[in-house]
């Protein structure tokens, strides 16, 4: 949202911000909208049935896609009588005859840091509503119902349209290093240092809550860069790390092979050997089959020990089958990445899933991973702390791709990118001496054998 430039940065009053709610006062004389300051837009639907032709916003309850607004609109007597719904009539005003007072948000721009409520007459679509004095109409925010207040700490980001603007008025113009300079250009390289940042700098790790199915899949999901952490909780709500693993593998491709040949190896089937696929919508490609590799692997017992490999004498075992049956510690030369029970995962490329171990089927995860900071609108924002990295990415990336700069002009810039991205690795590790002190006290204790 805009701000006035010599104004502060929180336009929501505490109600806003805490509830989402804002109440206007009628007068029962004006006929100008009601504005609200939401940083959230106030956004409404199309009926899927108006009344007339006039009648062009879901403001009716009974409207199949009511739900496609953002907030609802409550009146109430005095501000002392329960609220209730808008329904057309109840602010104290008769409908007009033939048709309802409908409402529809009007005159909002990105220039401005509100929205405004105007009432209209779904006969003629002509707004000019009165409503009685002493009725309160309130906007409330459903997203503060449904998301669990997306708004909540926002104050500690700014939205990439504002370092954008910030950067044209701070580093671009007259008397400047860099005089001239598109927004389309400062966009780009604002976009692409979010996602930089994204990767190893900012506070970008998103979380997924999952139970694995049966089939010991789960999707990856559709913003995933890289995984963080896999963990299965437990009864007690306490997180297991789920480690990958190279015991087993997901095959990229998995060709048919046809066992009727006469060669000495097994040859590749295509569409034209009589599979029932047309030879022209084949493109001429192998013809694909299940994993076999997955589905040993999916078909392994939980349990080792039932396994027609679990040799009961211990001979012959591998470390491996040694850490399942109980022989952890006890083995000269065990193998770490083996010595754990949480189970495994492995990333199944071909298919876009998390497979894992048949001992997690049915347990709770939480996948942990990391995103681009570009997937949703809503996620296009940096850390203040970060805010100064960002612009010296955006300066050094502009001048470094433009003919005629000085070189020294260039490293200069490359060394302030540097140092500032260093500064916003260290304010947003968050380290707190108190905090640190508390785990180094752990130094002082004496270990008694």
């Amino acid at each position: 949202m805009a701000n006035s430039p010599d104004g502060g940065f929180i336009n929501e009053t505490n109600e806003q911000y805490y509830v989402g709610h804002q109440a206007r006062v009628a007068d029962g004389t004006s006929t100008r909208p009601f504005i609200y300051t939401f940083d959230e837009v106030l956004e409404m639907g199309v009926p899927a049935a108006p009344l007339s032709a006039f009648d062009n916003a879901t403001w009716n309850p009974a409207d199949p896609n009511f739900m496609l607004n953002n907030f609802d609109l409550m009146v109430s007597t005095g501000g002392l009588d329960p609220y209730v719904l808008w329904d057309g009539s109840n602010g104290g005003i008769a409908a007009p005859v033939g048709g309802q007072w409908g409402f529809r948000v009007s005159q909002f721009s990105e220039t401005q840091d509100w929205s405004a409520i105007e009432f209209y007459d779904t006969n003629t679509g002509v707004a000019g509503i009165a409503v009685l004095g002493g009725y309160y109409i309130q906007v409330r925010l459903k997203s503060m119902l449904v998301d669990g207040a997306p708004n909540y700490g926002d104050y500690q980001y700014i939205t990439i349209t504002d370092i954008v603007n910030n950067f044209l008025i701070g580093y671009v113009g007259a008397g400047k290093l860099i005089p001239n300079a598109k927004r389309t250009d400062v966009m780009f390289h604002a976009k692409r240092g979010l996602q930089e940042f994204s990767y190893d700098t900012l506070k970008s790790i998103k979380s997924q809550e999952i139970t694995i199915p049966p089939t010991l899949s789960v999707i990856i999901p559709q913003d995933y860069v890289n995984y963080v952490n896999v963990s299965w909780i437990d009864k007690n709500g306490i997180k297991r790390i789920i480690y990958p693993t190279t015991l087993t593998g997901n095959p990229y491709e998995t060709p048919i092979q046809d066992t009727n040949i006469t060669t000495s190896n097994y040859g590749f089937s295509f569409p034209s050997e009589g599979y029932g696929i047309p030879l022209q919508d084949s493109h001429g490609e192998n013809l694909e089959g299940t994993s076999l590799t997955e589905e040993r692997w999916e078909a392994n017992p939980e349990d080792f020990t039932t396994s027609p490999l679990f040799d009961p004498t211990g001979l012959g075992r591998d470390w491996y089958q040694n850490w399942r049956v109980g022989l952890l510690g006890q083995n000269y030369g065990l193998l770490p990445e083996l010595a754990q029970d949480n189970g495994w995962f492995t990333i199944n490329e071909r298919e876009g899933k998390f497979s894992f171990s048949s001992n997690l089927s049915e347990k709770l995860i939480i996948l942990e991973y990391i995103s681009d900071g570009l997937s949703y609108d809503k996620e296009t924002r940096i850390p203040k702390l970060a805010e100064e990295a960002l612009y010296m990415h955006i300066a050094y990336s502009i001048l470094a791709g433009r003919s005629g700069v000085q070189e020294y002009v260039v490293q200069r810039f490359k060394k302030d990118r540097r140092a500032a991205l260093r500064n916003a690795k260290i304010r947003l590790s968050n380290l707190k001496s108190s905090e640190f002190v508390q785990i180094m006290r752990g130094k002082s204790k004496w270990i008694k054998y």
